[in-house]
């Protein structure tokens, strides 16, 4: 009996091979979006776990110095007195134009650091071997192809070991690259220590002890990053699931006979329903496939713009190569599995529940109009519970709750909608053309309100996503215009060399403000302070979001400090509240300044009240203030007279160059995923058209017997779509602005740690709704064409049928 059973049920889709190619076509755009994302993502886990089993990173608790670096002699004392730490050097090493990390280690107090231990493992480079003149260098082979072609170096081994463009090696070695001697960064804190050791109060006071937690500054941003990609891959798994809610359910709308004869003729209703479960898994799979492969594309196309984003933003160490990974997909198989359980959870159940004897009658499995309010009902719900929880609860899940509780309910509420818009019209009809086009559009409303929502999300998103990247852009604009006030950054090799330079730019330049700042601890997380010096530059540019009054007098007279808005929103500190930096060194905050991009803590207090508590700060770094016609020779005056490198003066044009050209990187994905959602949307019109073309002759053919040429009918098959699409764009217009406003609001303070004003760009909505337009008459045209042409003997047929 199967065999029969499944060959009558394969005969529809022979029959009706586009519906089969829209089935398959939607799970793989709905496995596909997902499963790139989730590639993206798992490749980015992946490269942090690496970077954290090869360097030790977040494994090994930390000592941090409160002011500048660890001297050479306070290692040597820790170490005298049983503490079993190794020093690190850490810092940027620019080669034409090229940044690289350089890790220093200490290869004699810690010879079993996993990555050199790997690499002589693999490479059969002993540990010794980094030891001894000229030392060695360890990186990935892509990184020493591009430092071969720079100058000379100390031997190079190639290993996957290592991060991308970072360099491992001994910190003696570093040191020289570095032009740091007897400079460490941190010290990590190795296993094993012995009991009787002194405390580190007593042996060096100003060293702070961080825990493994508290090393590891760019995880909660880079898990944000994730997040957000996350819920664009769910938007777009859902809008891809649309797809297929509607085609299965019109495609089991179509075999109610079918069903209904193979139930009379003895098929148990049990095995009917398994074996049109078991069609629809095979499905999946197919679809599941097809996505996986396009997801796969997607990602390798995609992850070279996330590694850029995630290494130059957050200094995460993440490679920009693509691994097949059995988890990511099974999880792709899963996913398009449970999908199409979910959207075709409905029609099942209605298989299960269809009476031997049920009726013939067209449209009798698509949704009612009397189940729109309860529908309608339901979206309230939705949005009512998601905003619930954001109240109940706090943090950047919650928000996304919020956020996923709004736009699921307001694309429930979408065909309720629709239907008072039309009712609205039909009401105000003037002849019976015109009322007959309404009705007949809250007829096809049914068959397109998934399609609809679909539509409606994917332009929300573009709306929301677009108007937040638009205010960032704008917004990051402005305040780069306000922080790179100098004209010329100049950094000095050294503390004397830097003394000779700002004394010769004394008479040369209208202002030299030097940049002198510490690393400090503070709430067991980094602290940066800055010493500025009194001048117009700050009080004309600096861009501050709080203050008090008199706020640069005071912070001239080293009465006050100025927090970055990160620092302020993390511990809840504002204008009039107090900060401890070290002991018995208390400021009043008398402003908060804006520092967009910065994942870290920032403080800025007068320079000659820093240097009065921690005197030895490097004086290597300066703003240059010029007029700008004179940057370029002066620039090139510099680096001729005191011998810099072309890095060491940067012009402020070129700083804001590749700061914009780093920020434009951040939303290439986000970009490509709204295109690609809003595609998925035109599709979802498409198929829907297509797959209710057959369902529409009964609409149609009365119309044409009374008159209407088939060429009006086809016309105005186009306007409904078209006016379907503009009804949905301009709802779709506020979900939009609210989805930007708690992208903006919430979702970026919790994330990130500062708020962006909301700016407006009426011209980018109108670009997408015209989009929207030409994606329904193109959706249209199809089914238009074919109403043209059809022969009117099928329209005289419909009046022979049961319909």
């Amino acid at each position: 009996m199967i065999w029969p059973v499944l060959s009558a049920l394969w005969s529809h889709w022979r029959r009706h091979p586009i519906q089969l190619i829209t089935l398959l076509t939607g799970l793989a755009l709905a496995t596909g979006l997902w499963s790139a994302v989730q590639a993206i993502n798992t490749e980015a886990r992946a490269s942090y776990q690496r970077a954290n089993a090869q360097l030790s990173f977040g494994q090994l608790d930390r000592l941090y110095p409160t002011t500048g670096s660890i001297p050479l002699s306070r290692y040597v004392d820790l170490r005298r007195n049983g503490w079993q730490v190794a020093a690190v050097l850490t810092d940027t090493l620019r080669v034409s134009g090229h940044s690289y990390d350089v890790l220093g280690v200490d290869l004699l107090a810690y010879p079993t650091f996993p990555a050199i231990a790997e690499v002589s493992q693999t490479v059969g480079v002993a540990p010794v071997d980094a030891l001894t003149a000229p030392g060695r260098l360890f990186m990935r082979p892509e990184t020493a192809q591009n430092l071969r072609k720079q100058g000379s170096w100390p031997p190079i081994i190639e290993t996957a070991s290592v991060p991308l463009d970072t360099i491992l090696t001994d910190i003696g070695v570093a040191e020289n690259l570095l032009n740091r001697k007897e400079q460490i960064s941190y010290l990590l804190v190795l296993p094993n220590q012995p009991m009787n050791r002194p405390s580190l109060s007593q042996i060096a006071p100003e060293l702070r002890r961080v825990a493994t937690q508290g090393t590891d500054q760019t995880t909660r941003l880079t898990d944000s990053f994730h997040l957000n990609l996350t819920a664009f891959g769910l938007l777009s798994f859902a809008v891809g699931l649309f797809i297929v809610h509607g085609t299965v359910g019109l495609a089991f709308e179509q075999r109610r006979g079918m069903i209904r004869t193979l139930r009379a003729l003895g098929v148990p209703l049990r095995l009917l329903t398994r074996l049109l479960l078991a069609e629809l898994l095979v499905c999946a799979m197919v679809g599941g496939a097809i996505g996986l492969g396009l997801g796969y594309l997607i990602a390798g196309i995609l992850l070279p713009d996330v590694a850029a984003t995630l290494r130059g933003l957050y200094s995460a160490p993440i490679e920009g190569t693509l691994s097949l990974r059995p988890t990511w997909i099974v999880a792709g198989f899963g996913m398009a599995i449970c999908g199409t359980l979910i959207a075709s959870f409905q029609a099942l159940w209605r298989v299960s529940r269809l009476p031997l004897l049920a009726a013939p009658g067209a449209h009798a499995w698509v949704s009612k109009g009397v189940d729109r309010p309860i529908q309608a009902i339901a979206g309230m719900g939705l949005i009512l519970g998601g905003i619930s929880i954001f109240g109940v609860l706090d943090g950047l899940i919650a928000g996304f709750i919020m956020l996923a509780g709004i736009m699921m309910g307001t694309a429930l509420l979408l065909p309720w909608c629709l239907e008072q818009v039309l009712k609205f019209g039909q009401g105000r009809a003037r002849s019976p053309l015109s009322e007959w086009v309404w009705a007949d559009m809250r007829a096809q409303l049914s068959g397109l309100s998934l399609a609809m929502m679909a539509l409606m999300l994917a332009l929300a998103a573009n709306i929301g996503v677009g108007t937040m990247v638009s205010s960032f852009r704008l917004t990051f604009t402005g305040w780069l215009d306000q922080r790179l006030a100098s004209e010329l950054y100049v950094t000095a090799k050294d503390d004397v060399q830097g003394a000779k330079i700002a004394m010769w730019l004394s008479t040369r330049s209208d202002a030299v403000l030097p940049i002198r700042a510490s690393k400090l601890q503070f709430q067991n997380k980094s602290l940066f302070v800055y010493g500025i010096v009194d001048d117009s530059t700050y009080r004309d540019n600096w861009p501050l979001i709080a203050q008090t009054p008199e706020v640069w007098d005071k912070v001239a007279a080293g009465q006050g400090v100025l927090i970055n808005e990160q620092l302020a929103r993390r511990e809840q500190i504002w204008p009039g509240d107090h900060i401890t930096i070290l002991e018995n060194w208390t400021f009043s905050v008398v402003g908060v300044y804006s520092d967009y991009g910065n994942p870290t803590a920032q403080a800025i207090i007068s320079l000659p009240s820093l240097l009065n508590h921690l005197p030895d700060l490097p004086n290597q770094r300066f703003g240059v203030r010029v007029a700008p016609d004179k940057a370029a020779a002066l620039a090139n005056d510099l680096i001729t007279r005191f011998d810099l490198p072309a890095q060491a003066v940067i012009n402020q044009a070129g700083l804001k160059a590749r700061s914009m050209a780093v920020f434009n990187k951040t939303f290439v994905v986000t970009g490509a995923l709204n295109v690609l959602t809003l595609g998925v949307a035109g599709f979802a019109i498409l198929t829907s058209m297509l797959t209710m073309w057959t369902q529409r002759l009964p609409q149609v053919a009365p119309v044409w017997a009374l008159g209407i040429t088939r060429k009006q009918l086809a016309k105005l098959e186009i306007i409904r779509s078209v006016a379907f699409a503009a009804m949905t764009a301009l709802l779709a217009l506020p979900l939009g602005l609210v989805l930007a406003w708690v992208l903006l609001e919430i979702i970026n303070v919790e994330a990130f740690g500062w708020r962006l004003p909301m700016h407006l760009f009426p011209t980018d909505w109108l670009v997408l709704g015209l989009v929207a337009l030409c994606a329904a008459s193109i959706a249209a045209v199809l089914p238009a064409l074919r109403l043209k042409r059809v022969p009117p003997s099928d329209l005289l047929k419909v009046f022979t049928n049961d319909r």
